[in-house]
Order: C-alpha cells, then sequence, then structure tokens
C-alpha cells in the first residue's frame, strides 16, 4: 500500500498495518449509515457552491456521483471494503473515482468528526419517527383489548399477593399510560437530537465563510449546534435515546412477566395464540410463551447498551476520541430490538384470549373486599385505623375457621363490631368492590369507561 492511498496518509511514512485496519474499522456497521452520509453530504455540496468555495459545476458533479452511489448501494451493487474504515471515505472514495478530483472538494469545511454527528443525528431523527409510530400501534392495541374485555374483573395484585378486584381494562390501560409517557420522552428526546452539527469541523469550526443555517434549513433542522467544541463530543442524545428505550423495553417486560404467569395452569387467566408460542423438544404437551420470554430477555440486552454508552463517554477528554466510534452498535442494537418487540407484541396481543370465568373466580379469593368492609365503616363513623383492626380481626376469624366474607352471618359479623347493618352484604361483591371505585384513575366501570373516550378524543 502506498501512504498516498489514505486520504488523510500525507504526513505517514508507512502503511498501515493490515491488523490495525481490521481492528479500527467500522465500515462493516456504519454503513447502515450511508442514505444519511449521502443526504448530509448533497446539503453540503450546495452550501459549499452557494457561498462560492467551490462552483455551480463542481457542486452539480457532486451531487449526480452522490445520487448514483446511492442508486447502487439501494440496487446492492456497490462494493464496501473494509480498508474504507467508514462509510464516509467509503462513499467519499467512490466519488472521486467517479468524478475525478472534484469529489475531494467535497470534504471541504467539514471533519469526520462533524459529519459522523450529523449522520447519526439524521438516522436517530428517522429512527424516532419509526418507533413512535410502533408505539402508537401498540398503545392501540391495549385500547382494542381494554374495550374488548370491558367489565371483566379480575384480582389486582400487591406483592404477588391478590389484594383488590379490577377491571382487566383497566388493568390494560395501565400499560397504556405507561407508553404515554414512553411517548412523551421520545418526542421530548426528538428535540435535542433534532440539533444540526455539521461546521462544527473537527472541533475549532472552519475559517471559511460557510453557512450553516443554510445546511441546517436544507436539511429540516430547526436549530443549529452553539458550541464547536461540544458538538464534535456531544453523545448525549445517544445515551438518551437509548435510556428512553430502556424504559420502554421495561413497560413492555412487565407486561410480558405477566403474560408467562397469567397463562401457566397455576393461573390461567389468559391464552396466548399457537401462532406466538412454540413446542418443548422433548416434552409434546409444552406450549411455551417464548415470544413474551424473549422481549422480556431483550430488555436487559437493551440495559447493557445504556450502561456501555454511559461507560464510553465517562471519562472521555475533550473533544473528539476515537471511543466515539463504539457509539453506533449500541445505538443501531437498541433501535433494531425496539422497533422488532414494538412490533411483535402489538402482533401478540390482539390474539389473546382471556378467561374471564376464571379470573372473576379468582378476583373474590383472599379476602379481596376487606377493604369494603373497611370503607363501609368508615362511612359509618368508625375511624379508619379502629375499622382497620376490626375488619383485620374478622378475616384472621374466617382464616381460622375456613370462612370467606360472603359466607359470615350478620349476627357474626356484629361479634367484632355492634354497628354493623345488613347492607354489610352489599359491599362484599366483587362487582360491587369495582363499581365503588368512581374516582378519577379508579377501577370502576363507569370511569374506565369515560378514560377511553378520553383517550379517543386526543
Amino acid at each position: 500500500m502506498k501512504k498516498a492511498e489514505k486520504p488523510w496518509g500525507g504526513r505517514f511514512s508507512e502503511p498501515t498495518d493490515r491488523a490495525v485496519e481490521a481492528f479500527t474499522a467500522s465500515i462493516h456497521y456504519d454503513r447502515r449509515l450511508y442514505r444519511y452520509d449521502i443526504e448530509g453530504s448533497v446539503a453540503h455540496a450546495r452550501m459549499l457552491a452557494r457561498q462560492g468555495i467551490i462552483t455551480m459545476g463542481e457542486a452539480k458533479a457532486i451531487r449526480a456521483g452522490l445520487r448514483g452511489i446511492l442508486a447502487d448501494i439501494e440496487a446492492g451493487s456497490f462494493a464496501f471494503h473494509p480498508d474504507d474504515e467508514d462509510i464516509h471515505m467509503a462513499i467519499e472514495k467512490a466519488l472521486t473515482a467517479r468524478i475525478g478530483e472534484t469529489g475531494g472538494k467535497l470534504h471541504t469545511g467539514r471533519s469526520r468528526n462533524d459529519q459522523v454527528a450529523l449522520d447519526i443525528r439524521l438516522y436517530l431523527r428517522a429512527e424516532i419517527g419509526r418507533v413512535v409510530g410502533f408505539l402508537k400501534a401498540l398503545k392501540a392495541g391495549f385500547v382494542e383489548l381494554a374495550k374488548k374485555e370491558m367489565g371483566v374483573i379480575m384480582p389486582g395484585y400487591t406483592h404477588m399477593q391478590k389484594a383488590q378486584p379490577v377491571l382487566l381494562s383497566h388493568y390494560l390501560l395501565a400499560f397504556r399510560e405507561m407508553l404515554d409517557r414512553d411517548e412523551a420522552r421520545l418526542r421530548d428526546c426528538l428535540k435535542r437530537v433534532n440539533v444540526m452539527p455539521l461546521g462544527a469541523a473537527a472541533l475549532a469550526g472552519t475559517g471559511l465563510p460557510i453557512d450553516r443555517r443554510y445546511v441546517a434549513t436544507l436539511l429540516k433542522f430547526p436549530a443549529v449546534t452553539e458550541n464547536s467544541i461540544d458538538t464534535v463530543a456531544d453523545r448525549d442524545f445517544v445515551a438518551e435515546f437509548i435510556f428512553t428505550a430502556s424504559l420502554l423495553m421495561m413497560h413492555m417486560s412487565r407486561f410480558c412477566e405477566d403474560l408467562v404467569l397469567w397463562s401457566s395452569d397455576e393461573f390461567g387467566y389468559v391464552q396466548i395464540a399457537d401462532a406466538f408460542t412454540t413446542g418443548s423438544s422433548i416434552m409434546p404437551q409444552k406450549k411455551n410463551p417464548d415470544v413474551a420470554e424473549l422481549i422480556r430477555g431483550k430488555t436487559g440486552r437493551v440495559y447493557g447498551n445504556l450502561i456501555a454508552m454511559l461507560t464510553i463517554l465517562k471519562g472521555l477528554p475533550m473533544t473528539y476520541n476515537r471511543d466515539l466510534q463504539e457509539d453506533k452498535e449500541p445505538l443501531f442494537d437498541t433501535v433494531d430490538t425496539v422497533e422488532a418487540c414494538l412490533g411483535i407484541l402489538t402482533a401478540m396481543i390482539g390474539r389473546l384470549t382471556y378467561n374471564r370465568q376464571r379470573m372473576e373466580a379468582g378476583a373474590g379469593g383472599g379476602f379481596a373486599t376487606a377493604t369494603d368492609v373497611a370503607e363501609y365503616l368508615v362511612m359509618k363513623g368508625v375511624p379508619f385505623r379502629e375499622a382497620h383492626g376490626i375488619v383485620g380481626r374478622i378475616v384472621s376469624f374466617c382464616i381460622q375457621n375456613g370462612r370467606e366474607l360472603t359466607g359470615l352471618t350478620l349476627r357474626e359479623f356484629r361479634r367484632f363490631y355492634k354497628g354493623f347493618e345488613k347492607d354489610v352484604f352489599q359491599c362484599l361483591t366483587v362487582r360491587q368492590s369495582v363499581n365503588a371505585r368512581k374516582g378519577s384513575g379508579g377501577t370502576a366501570e363507569e370511569t374506565v369507561r369515560k378514560r377511553i373516550m378520553e383517550i379517543g378524543e386526543c
């Protein structure tokens, strides 16, 4: 290899070691940025010509060459080589081969440091839009399922113990609320992604008369970065996106955890469609919730990407360091993982079948209406702490004698508090318990229906 073969090789007296080329190359994964690299380069060339830094004819030749490269890449006929180092050098090398030395003018006034920052921002801006689209579909899926299962009562849990009866629809809408927050975080993250970095050059800007705001207009960025040092060092927006994705994955994982538990024989609350389960290689009776388990497992993978990104950044001296090459694989993997999980979970929840009778039967166990009895006493003027103790003693009596609250007589209730009346029996059914909770955010059917209407109007 001759030293002149590298665009930056002028000051080097010997070629790069092949092992070093292989070790430092990123072309095998950052090639997926090709569309954004070309988009940014087209805008940069137009700006250079507008500013008189290159001629209009040169800019036209550059743009035509870049369009040809784009067409070849998308047709699968473009040859990537490891010694191209990265997507920027691969495209610049191909451009120069096509249009001659004019191709070498494209890099005027910029560095790979600000170029890669631009590519990542363009890429992430597009992918956030895709993720939000997937997220909206999943949100709609939860709402449709909540409508379908309206009126179905299930046991609510705290500490994995039956606590109080709730509507299945109310439970499903809880995940819709989580996803609302995820969408809001993604949109907020987009504000910090959507800032144009090109023009920072290596770290200090450039002495050439470039027009950054014109490039921002061409690329539909509402703002430009304000400090060239920060611009090339900044990957906060990457870490922020992966953090936001981690929360989104966590929310999907929590739903999947319930699916895994509830689809077991021990619960029997839900059936996952065969199309979203797998079998055992040895046990012919098995139906395994592998999709739910994999989403749960891939959540840890995205967490790992976040830790990797934060670790890359934590000790970097200003400004750009080659460590930042390692930002792309965690980012790309996070985008791919989140989009895949959103897509498959949306499809799967549309094929869930809940065992309504078993859920409602389960909702009555574990003295689930004990709190309703305590609240009944509160309405009779009993201080809550005293009411809590009275009902606790009633529950203890039931446990010791193998009884349920619904099986007690009025006389037995009055053994613990003289003020019990016949109307106590009205608060012992799970349906009465559910529909008593009419306050905003509660599980009463009328409240849940109202919330679904509000969601539909948003």
